[in-house]
């Protein structure tokens, strides 16, 4: 069926008077900021105080004589000298490489009972100095996961071997940092 839309046109007649509409005006009001209220005063809190406080009398009265000769301190005992803490680098030309790899060492952990009970599993990070021979001096966990696996982690990176850090074609002590990962298996 077709339609045909010019058949039904209505006659609209446009001389018609047609609706105003009046429009008001909108006047534009000024917005006034008030300030905002003071605080309220802190209530205060009494705060028992066994502690009594004695005066004390302190005498800040001294003689000075310029004219007097200043007596020196006695120098530090020559027996008694300071142990020196000796120096280590943390960046080096070749940094300390671990014989093995990180292979070698995740072979050596043994997961500890109580985190495998608990199933704790992450990272533990050790942070070591490796000096002039390779070996590893004062391992410490910087970031741990607990469970014994800490204690773990510090017992495997005493273990193990590095070809030292280099610095100017000489062994030097370098600190060094390795992760050991916990992670069970299902």
């Amino acid at each position: 069926m077709k339609l045909d839309f010019r058949s039904e046109q209505k006659n609209v007649d446009l001389t018609e008077e047609q609706e105003v509409v009046e429009m008001e005006e909108i006047t534009q009001t000024e917005h006034q900021e008030k300030p905002p209220p003071p605080p309220r005063p802190p209530v205060p809190v009494e705060v028992p105080n066994d502690e009594i406080v004695e005066d004390q009398n302190f005498d800040i009265s001294a003689d000075l004589n310029l004219q007097d000769k200043l007596e020196m301190p006695p120098p530090p005992d020559e027996g008694q000298e300071e142990e020196e803490e000796e120096d280590f680098f943390v960046v080096v030309e070749n940094m300390p490489q671990l014989k093995g790899g990180l292979a070698a060492l995740q072979s050596c952990v043994n997961y500890p009972e109580m985190a495998r009970k608990a199933g704790i599993e992450g990272r533990v990070i050790v942070q070591f100095i490796v000096n002039e021979q390779g070996q590893v001096e004062n391992p410490q966990v910087t970031r741990g996961i607990g469970g014994g696996a800490d204690e773990e982690a510090v017992r495997c990176v005493k273990q193990a071997e590095f070809e030292p850090g280099r610095q100017r074609g000489n062994p030097v002590r370098v600190q060094y940092s390795l992760p050991v990962v916990f992670k069970l298996q299902n």
